[in-house]
C-alpha cells in the first residue's frame, strides 16, 4: 500500500509539473507504473464532458510530453480532443454541446510534439473536418514540424484547405501558416511536386490577402525555382 501510495503521487505529482528527488530514484516497474497511472488519468478527464475538464486533460498531457511519456495511450487521447465535436459528437435536444475549438487548437499543437506518423494521419482528418481557422492554423504548423509528406499527401491536403478558405473567407494567419509548410515540405523532400501547392501558393499571392501575406507567397514561389530540374 505505502509503494502504491508513493508510485501514484509520484505520477501526479508528475502531472502537475513538481520536481520530486524520488521520481528521479525510480526503478523501472515504478516508471512503469507512473506512466499506466498518468496514461489512466489522461485518458479519463479527455473523455469526461466539460470543456474546462478537457483543459485539465491538456495540462496534463502537456506534462507527459515534457517528461518524455509520448505513448500510445497519450496520442489517442490527444486524437480523441482534436476531433471533439468534429467527429466526436455529443448532441443535447440536437444541439451539438461539445464544440470546443480552443480544445481542438491546442490538442493540434501538442500531436506536432508527438510527431509520429499517427500524429500526421490525425492531423489530417482536422484538416478535411474543421472549419475553424484558429484550430487548422496550428494543425498545418504541426503537420510542417512532422515533416511528412509520402506521397504529397499532407502538401495536398493543406493545400485543398487553402483553395476552400480562398473561397469562403481567406484567413491571413492560415494562408502564412500554410506557405511556412510548403516551404518546409519542400526543403525535406526537394522541390513541390504536386501542381496543386503551386496553384495554392499564386492563389495567396493573387488573393484577398494582406500585402505582406502576399509578398510571402510571391517570395515563395520564387525560392521553389530553385528546385527546377537544371
Amino acid at each position: 500500500m505505502i509503494y502504491l501510495k508513493r508510485v501514484v503521487a509520484i505520477a501526479v505529482a508528475g502531472l502537475l509539473g513538481v520536481s520530486l528527488a524520488a521520481a528521479q530514484e525510480m526503478s523501472v516497474e515504478e516508471s512503469y507504473l507512473q506512466e499506466s497511472v498518468e496514461n489512466m488519468i489522461i485518458r479519463e478527464q479527455s473523455q469526461a464532458l466539460g470543456r474546462d475538464t478537457k483543459l485539465v486533460a491538456l495540462e496534463y498531457i502537456n506534462q507527459a510530453i515534457r517528461h518524455g511519456n509520448t505513448s500510445d495511450d497519450v496520442r489517442n487521447a490527444l486524437e480523441y480532443l482534436v476531433l471533439e465535436g468534429l467527429t466526436n459528437q455529443t448532441r443535447e435536444n440536437g444541439r451539438l454541446i461539445n464544440n470546443f475549438p480552443d480544445v481542438r487548437r491546442q490538442a493540434a499543437i501538442y500531436l506536432g510534439e508527438i510527431g509520429t506518423p499517427e500524429a500526421k494521419d490525425t492531423l489530417l482528418k482536422v484538416m478535411l473536418a474543421e472549419t475553424e481557422p484558429m484550430v487548422l492554423t496550428e494543425a498545418v504548423k504541426s503537420l510542417a514540424k512532422i515533416g511528412l509528406n509520402d506521397n504529397e499527401e499532407t502538401a495536398n491536403t493543406i493545400a485543398w484547405v487553402v483553395r476552400r478558405f480562398n473561397t469562403i473567407g481567406p484567413d491571413n494567419l492560415l494562408a502564412l501558416a500554410s506557405l511556412d509548410a510548403f516551404e518546409t515540405l519542400a526543403k525535406k523532400s526537394g522541390g513541390v511536386k504536386d501542381p496543386n501547392t503551386l496553384r495554392s501558393i499564386m492563389l495567396i499571392a493573387n488573393g484577398r490577402y494582406i500585402k505582406p501575406v502576399q509578398d510571402r507567397a510571391q517570395q515563395l514561389m520564387f525560392d521553389l525555382r530553385q528546385y527546377s530540374p537544371k
